[in-house]
């Protein structure tokens, strides 16, 4: 935790960083509960926005303890939230994803019936007096959530990639339908720059037949970076450690050039940089290195005064 404050303030005085992102689960992988996380680093900091990346339990935590846990957390940093949340992983993507649902009792196929639902009652209670539900998943009658946010309305973003063999056109179709009828923005990672571009594309012509304003919706990209001369060591370490998080095979050479920006400066500019031409609004670096710090600061000193706008 003390490492992450530290890039939190860093990152922050440094004046590049528009905000500071955390990972989230319950049971799946060992780590400090987000929005403890988050709360933390919103002692620490003045102005950068703190969100999620995405909220992997969102389906597995009640909406009514979430609404006040993250109201709460809006207050707290003076509304500078962003909640960008998720279906979860499947029982189908490995035994830790499987027990979590199990040990929450919901079922893998219940997760996107209660994203949805979730949203729903999220946006209710932070806006209105009192709030009656029955629906699916939750039902409660008059309930009245205090404090309200900060933020009217607080941003929800949907993260979504699904990717080749695991979801046909039609499957990609309704989920880029659900981001733009139910988000304030869209959050990816691993996602060609072309299919980037495509996707968000549909996004925002979705947003528009549904009556709302596509140039308001935020495209954000998770992009694992690693900043070294020598590429062949940025590939290795970021594979070590990935392999470290995610598990031993994890990332193929194929994956890493799809999802890694690595390699001397240049090379991460470029990566970035191919992104926002594609329409990226919001890229979110992590730095996967056990050497944070340092990734960090090399990441201030050489590689986002590239961006810098007059």
């Amino acid at each position: 935790m003390e490492d992450l404050i530290h890039a939190a303030k860093t990152a922050e005085a440094s004046g590049y960083f528009h905000g500071v992102w955390v990972g989230d689960n319950l049971l799946s992988k060992p780590r400090v509960e987000s929005i403890v996380t988050l709360s933390a680093i919103a002692a620490h900091t003045r102005e950068v926005r703190l969100g999620t990346i995405c909220m992997a339990s969102f389906p597995l935590r009640h909406p009514i303890v979430l609404a006040l846990q993250w109201a709460s957390l809006d207050v707290l940093s003076r509304g500078r939230t962003i909640l960008a949340v998720c279906n979860g992983g499947s029982a189908s993507f490995g035994p830790s994803y499987a027990n979590e649902l199990a040990a929450m009792g919901i079922p893998s196929r219940e997760r996107v019936g209660r994203l949805t639902e979730g949203i729903e009652i999220l946006r209710r209670l932070w806006s209105e007096k009192q709030v009656t539900h029955q629906g699916k998943y939750y039902q409660f009658e008059g309930v009245e959530l205090l404090p309200k946010p900060v933020q009217q309305p607080v941003p929800i973003y949907i993260a979504a990639n699904p990717k080749p063999g695991q979801a046909d056109a039609a499957a990609v179709d309704r989920i880029m339908h659900r981001v733009a009828r139910l988000a304030d923005g869209w959050q990816t990672d691993a996602t060609p720059v072309e299919d980037f571009r495509g996707r968000f594309d549909t996004i925002r012509d979705y947003a528009s037949q549904e009556g709302r304003d596509p140039n308001k919706l935020e495209s954000c990209l998770h992009l694992m970076v690693n900043i070294n001369q020598d590429r062949e060591k940025a590939y290795q370490e970021s594979a070590e450690f990935l392999k470290m998080y995610y598990g031993a095979g994890t990332i193929t050479k194929e994956r890493a050039d799809l999802w890694l920006a690595y390699g001397p400066p240049g090379a991460v500019i470029q990566k970035i940089q191919a992104y926002l031409d594609a329409g990226c609004t919001m890229p979110v670096l992590r730095f996967v290195s056990p050497r944070l710090q340092g990734q960090l600061e090399q990441c201030i000193q050489e590689v986002l005064p590239a961006f810098q706008t007059s």
